[in-house]
């Protein structure tokens, strides 16, 4: 399974990712794009097999995942103050891949009816929901 991970800012989010699917998917290829390169940086040293930056990986990328990670902002053009251009929010939504996007009520996108967890819920959560993937359920 090839997992693709993308963050931005710091890439706290991507790195605890990361750990937490290498953890749960010892064999998945995991691919991180950080929209800087301190996002990228933080998620190769979490263990992710390749990266790199910017917004032409990310839509590279994007083709050739099975499942993509990442803050709900990845699908909303400025997102993350600014860090995801209108073509990569494209190229995530657009992308044959499930997407498995957790919901940062952060930087203006606040997201109903998700109610106040700790990175750690929500990442747990994310873990089944790329479970239910692998084993086709969605």
């Amino acid at each position: 399974m090839r997992i693709l991970i993308i963050d931005g800012q710091g890439g706290r989010l991507g790195k605890q990712l990361i750990e937490s699917i290498r953890k749960a998917f010892p064999a998945a290829e995991i691919t991180a794009v950080g929209t800087n390169n301190t996002a990228t940086a933080t998620m190769l040293k979490a263990g992710a097999d390749e990266g790199a930056t910017g917004e032409n990986p990310v839509i590279v990328a994007c083709r050739k995942a099975d499942v993509i990670v990442g803050p709900i902002g990845i699908v909303i053009a400025d997102a993350l103050l600014g860090e995801v251009t209108a073509d990569m929010a494209a190229a995530v939504a657009r992308s044959d891949a499930a997407r498995v996007l957790i919901p940062m009520n952060r930087c203006d996108h606040l997201v109903a009816g998700v109610s106040a967890q700790s990175i750690g819920e929500l990442i747990e959560d994310a873990i089944e929901k790329i479970r239910q993937v692998a084993r086709g359920i969605c």
